[in-house]
């Protein structure tokens, strides 16, 4: 039998071999061998040891191989593997009302995803054949995935090559720390921020406009948490122009923040929400679109032209069904709340007392960023190559970090304990002493 250090080479050959990876050049790749976990921890086969506080891709809310997932997926394999959507299943049944019983009130229906980027592209599909506009408005600041749509919405670099959808428009959010509004407090940038959307709103011709799409917090693009007002300015907005206002919460729902969904700390109630990861910690994958009422009586004598193969899937709807009701009974939301409260906020900000690198901290639950820089003064962004040295060492001294452009994200399991937050802010005080 192979041993350990054996079979993480077996896999790294087998990976390199013929695994074509998302986002990367393929040639110089040197993926990390994950053999298992539990909790907050992975490893690989010779046992090394890693605390995950990167959830993967900040997907994994309630912790590795949590027993009742992993049970209530086994039990339903055993009873039905798969069925086709336009079948009346129970497990799917079950997990659609779990799903918008976390809603608010006027949503009654959900529709079945993969994933996260099909969400959004569905919720933007509904959102054009419900107002009978084309253009859909979001920031440049953002990621919505990889479909057709989703990319062309999503604001960073990821766009640009992959330009092929029609009738997207972007405009700045609120991003105080390094504000495209010269605001110099929170209640200007909201000001600002809603004045520069509405100038666009305006200029795009709000009759063509059918949706603005927002990540409540957004994610990947720097864990930037809405100033006070913002959220429900832009409700107003998209109120006095007849235009649908969708919320993306694949990253930031189903606990992240300390809430069942984000939106809930930011008196808003949106017309579609669009959700995945979270809602069962990524152990099979599945997503979808929570839809209002209103849009959904749309479709009550119009066909509603989507659809997917694996839509509702049965072992997708049994893992979703086993973490609501694990992360409600367990009380794994509230503690999500708790330690980023309590714990994970006041230890960054003392980091951020200490290193000079650090330029801001922000965020909320188990949703943190560590902003780095070379310089405070001029928030010039800490180089590339310091934070490939960074992610380097930080795997070294046993923690799977999430690292993006020239931030740190702390994004723990919502399962996180007291002990793991302090282990991990020892390993990232260690870390940028070092550099």
């Amino acid at each position: 039998m192979t041993d350990g250090p054996g079979l993480d080479a077996l896999t790294h050959d087998l990976d390199r071999a013929h695994v074509f990876h998302s986002w990367s050049a393929q040639a110089a790749l040197d993926p990390l061998v994950i053999a298992g976990g539990l909790g907050t921890r992975v490893w690989d086969h010779a046992g090394r040891t890693y605390l995950d506080f990167s959830s993967q891709l900040v997907n994994v809310n309630i912790g590795h191989q949590h027993p009742a997932v992993v049970n209530a997926i086994r039990e339903q394999a055993e009873l039905l593997a798969t069925i086709a959507p336009s079948t009346a299943n129970l497990t799917r049944g079950e997990a659609a009302k779990r799903i918008v019983a976390r809603a608010p009130e006027g949503f009654s229906k959900v529709f079945f995803t993969n994933g996260g980027a099909d969400a959004n592209e569905n919720a933007i599909r509904l959102a054009r054949l419900h107002t009978g506009r084309d253009k859909v408005l979001s920031r440049y600041r953002s990621y919505h995935g990889n479909t057709g749509a989703a990319i062309v919405a999503t604001g960073d670099w990821r766009r640009i090559p992959n330009e092929y959808a029609r009738g997207h428009v972007h405009f700045f959010g609120p991003y105080l720390y390094r504000s495209e509004f010269w605001a110099t407090s929170p209640e200007e940038e909201t000001a600002r921020a809603l004045h520069h959307l509405e100038r666009v709103v305006q200029a795009e011709g709000a009759s063509g406009i059918a949706a603005i799409l927002l990540e409540s917090i957004p994610g990947t693009a720097g864990i930037m948490v809405p100033p006070p007002g913002y959220l429900a300015g832009v409700r107003a907005i998209c109120d006095r122009y007849g235009i649908l206002l969708i919320l993306d919460e694949v990253m930031a729902g189903f606990g992240r923040t300390g809430r069942w969904f984000a939106f809930h700390g930011h008196d808003v109630v949106p017309d579609l929400i669009t959700f995945a990861k979270g809602v069962n910690s990524g152990y099979v994958p599945v997503g979808g679109v929570i839809i209002s009422d209103e849009i959904a009586a749309t479709f009550d004598e119009r066909v509603f032209p989507g659809g997917l193969t694996y839509s509702g899937h049965p072992l997708a709807a049994a893992s979703i069904v086993a973490t609501l009701d694990a992360m409600e009974s367990e009380g794994i939301v509230e503690n999500a709340r708790r330690v980023g409260a309590e714990v994970i906020g006041p230890a960054l900000r003392s980091l951020g007392e200490k290193h000079e690198v650090i330029g801001e901290v922000r965020g909320e639950g188990v949703f943190w960023a560590l902003e780095l820089v070379a310089d405070r003064a001029t928030r010039e962004p800490l180089p590339a190559a310091a934070m490939g040295a960074l992610k380097k060492d930080l795997l070294a001294r046993g923690l799977l970090p999430f690292v993006q452009d020239n931030r740190i994200h702390v994004v723990p399991p919502c399962v996180v304990t007291d002990d793991d937050v302090a282990e991990a802010v020892e390993i990232y005080d260690a870390a940028l002493a070092a550099l």
